[in-house]
């Protein structure tokens, strides 16, 4: 059961510990990306109205929901400088977590609530961060765009474009397929209704020959339901 003090521990998590790790967790992209001289930097504190700005930050009302990290492309371009700000984050907030831990246990800071939350949520990023998925919408994890960098030698979202593009052109070719299937198809059905009516007479009798026993009565089920249908659209 939740307690008094249980509370007073969600509302400390979600109002102030929460939001420090997570600007913690985007400051290591700010300072990889100043260090390598990131174009048109921005770290974006919360979500919502903006309430004040400061050079390359912006604070909003619902600070305490979502923070993430902008830049443009980095100077150095190759493999090494852009896992480096992949790996910032873990970084960060891993060394901030162990620090936060250590200081603990040596009895420099209180074992209390806000310091077991605190380093509670650091390793929670720092595990979230590592594990190499694709999310949902198709983003990368920070340890996935890490993996693809070593593995693949490229980054998630040349990767992904690559992947999409191939998708795109093979539904391409099979959409062609079809439309020749279909083709080949109704020239056989043409060829097959010359050979059954040579003389070419479009009487009832000729265009039956066509058909299987089982398509005629397919066909005079569908002519009655269009005659009832008629019958009740036009009184």
């Amino acid at each position: 059961m939740f307690s008094l003090i249980d509370w007073f521990r969600l509302f400390m998590a979600a109002l102030f510990i929460l939001p420090i790790v997570t600007v913690i967790r985007e400051s290591g992209y700010y300072l990889v990306a100043t260090l390598l001289r990131g174009e048109n930097k921005k770290l974006i504190v919360g979500s919502g109205p903006i309430l004040f700005t400061i050079p390359t930050v912006e604070v909003r009302r619902y600070f305490f929901m979502y923070s993430w990290m902008e830049y443009d492309e980095l100077k150095p371009k190759n493999r090494f400088w852009h896992g480096l700000i992949y790996a910032a984050p873990i970084m960060m907030t891993g060394g901030i977590a162990f620090t936060a831990n250590s200081l603990v246990l040596n009895g420099v800071l209180a074992d209390n609530i806000f310091w077991t939350t605190f380093i509670f949520y650091c390793f929670y990023y720092v595990l979230f961060d590592v594990i190499p998925v694709y999310l949902p919408d198709g983003q990368p994890t920070n340890g996935r765009a890490i993996f693809d960098l070593i593995w693949h030698g490229e980054r998630s979202d040349f990767k992904r474009k690559r992947e999409d593009n191939k998708k795109s052109d093979n539904q391409r070719s099979y959409t062609e397929a079809q439309e020749e299937t279909m083709q080949n198809r109704d020239q056989d059905d043409k060829e097959r209704g010359d050979h059954t009516n040579p003389s070419s007479d479009s009487s009832d009798e000729g265009e039956d020959t066509n058909f299987t026993e089982t398509q005629k009565k397919t066909k005079e089920n569908r002519d009655r339901d269009e005659a009832v249908r008629d019958d009740h659209t036009e009184p």
